[in-house]
């Protein structure tokens, strides 16, 4: 939204706020209310079909995390111009349907995106206050980083922020998995394959103040199954595999693209000086 307004402000399109605005507050109306459709339906089940829809809400939200953390890697480097292109494409057709419906789209997907990841923080932690405060702590962060793009006062660079943020985002993503299989494991849905591996309680519980964080963020287990243990490192193993082995292949295609190139061009020019 920052980049949005930043772009009609300084291109002289003030008028064209108020329906990216009214977007905006519909997205957020309709993230609402899908957050509580979740919570709701959630606080009605119990026993295996609570476990179960917690584990799917769970694998859900985990898949949705890999596809923005791989939406995000790929589309960094010209986000900015993206959504310029966007903008200037609007304004263009002189409707404010095409405003409203750009706000609308980039917010109400990041907006169902965080019910979902707050559902899964809360069956994770146990503690929707302690969701409820990481989340209105995100937003704050967020609103304060979009201020500062549109005030011009941020020059931060969004492809570092992303790769960054990213990473994080993968630690997040295994925890919401481990997560899910562990609901799923607990309605016998999935089988553990090995019911513990290791019993690190004496380090540090999950009821502490430190393990509940890091049960909630990272997925940490003191117990965990076999099963478990092959999801969480494999799911690392494979998204940073996947992240960062893309853009050394493209760079290695382009390495390779370039050198024939450079040779024909050589001896063009020999050819030339001995014509």
């Amino acid at each position: 939204m920052g980049i949005i307004l930043a772009y009609l402000k300084k291109s002289g399109n003030r008028h064209a706020v108020r329906s990216v605005w009214f977007g905006t507050a519909l997205a957020i109306a309709v993230s609402v209310i899908v957050g509580s459709v979740i919570f709701f339906a959630a606080s009605e089940l119990e026993g295996r079909v609570e476990e179960v829809f917690g584990g799917v809400a769970s694998l859900t939200a985990a898949g949705l995390l890999s596809w923005m953390i791989f939406w995000m890697h790929r589309h960094s480097a010209n986000i900015r111009g993206h959504l310029h292109d966007q903008m200037r494409s609007a304004l263009g057709s002189r409707s404010s349907l095409g405003l409203i419906m750009l706000s609308f789209v980039a917010v109400v997907r990041e907006g169902i995106e965080t019910a979902l990841f707050l559902f899964a923080g809360t069956t994770a932690q146990g503690s929707s206050r302690l969701s409820a405060l990481g989340g209105i702590l995100g937003l704050g962060i967020a609103m304060a980083i979009g201020i500062g793009i549109y005030r011009g006062a941020s020059r931060l660079n969004l492809r570092s922020f992303f790769t960054v943020t990213s990473l994080l985002l993968v630690l997040f993503g295994a925890g919401l998995l481990v997560h899910g299989i562990g609901e799923l494991q607990e309605a016998g849905a999935i089988p553990p394959l090995v019911e513990h591996i290791w019993d690190s309680s004496r380090l540090l519980t999950e009821a502490s103040t430190f393990g509940e964080f890091l049960t909630a963020t990272l997925g940490y287990r003191t117990s965990p199954s076999l099963a478990e243990v092959i999801a969480y490192f494999g799911y690392l193993g494979l998204a940073l595999a996947g992240y960062f082995y893309p853009r050394v292949k493209r760079g290695e295609a382009l390495s390779e693209t370039n050198r024939p190139l450079h040779v024909e061009t050589k001896q063009a020019k020999t050819v030339d000086q001995r014509l």
